[in-house]
């Protein structure tokens, strides 16, 4: 497999599911956006995409200018070559854009190890049939994909109480993942030295909630490496 990564910033990365890849033996092409590295014109040439998260927002545009390349580039792998794709937190988002939703702020950021509930629709769904009903995995956003249902070809896998679309596959092939079951151990004590995650972070559950997040985060660790292995696993069979 030949995959292409876009990244937002360097210690966002599939984390878990990279590790997996390399033990596959993968070819991981990474292309870093915010150090002003380009998405390469023959995205034909790759099996499937990988769009990772970042501190920054999809409106952002004036202030990261590489936005209006990604999501072109992403519409372009997406809706017209028909490729699978994989995008987490900003990556949904963006899928989300491009695909016809709005991006907008959340009423209630959610933060912290959060439970996500899967619908009916998962009974059907080539990577997720094989997922228990309800998951607890580590949120950290406070914007939102929403007005989906105006587009046909998108189906509702999985929602939170307080975000519609954790969850959402595009056709067959592209899926919107708004939380971070990517994670690994390193995971939150590498973010939380991002001053917007931070902040983030302190303003919704108080100053010196990193530590605590970190420690609640390496309780579920275990069960969230299983359920990326078992992402990763199906959507290898996506891509063949």
């Amino acid at each position: 497999m030949n995959i292409i990564v876009l990244q937002h910033i360097n210690i966002e990365d599939p984390g878990y599911i990279k590790d997996l890849m390399i033990d596959d033996g993968v070819k991981i092409t990474t292309i870093e956006l915010d150090e002003g590295e380009k998405i390469p014109n023959n995205l034909s040439s790759f099996d499937a995409m990988f769009c990772m998260g970042g501190p920054m927002d999809t409106w952002m545009e004036k202030d990261y200018p590489w936005l209006i390349d990604e999501k072109k580039s992403i519409k372009e792998f997406v809706v017209n070559l028909k490729k699978p794709y994989l995008g987490f937190c900003l990556g949904c988002q963006l899928l989300g854009e491009v695909t016809g939703g709005k991006v907008v702020r959340s009423n209630v950021p959610e933060i912290g190890m959060m439970n996500i509930n899967f619908s009916d629709n998962k009974k059907n769904d080539l990577l997720f049939s094989s997922f228990p009903n309800n998951i607890t995995s580590l949120q950290w956003h406070s914007y939102e994909v929403k007005d989906l249902e105006k587009n046909n070809d998108i189906t509702l896998i999985a929602s939170s109480p307080e975000t519609k679309y954790q969850i959402f596959r595009y056709q067959n092939h592209a899926y919107g993942i708004q939380f971070h079951i990517e994670v690994k151990k390193t995971t939150v004590g590498e973010w939380g030295c991002v001053p917007e995650y931070k902040s983030a972070l302190e303003k919704q559950l108080g100053v010196g909630a990193l530590e605590k997040f970190d420690k609640d985060s390496q309780i579920h660790m275990p069960s969230m490496n299983e359920y990326s292995k078992l992402l990763y696993q199906n959507f290898k069979k996506l891509v063949q």
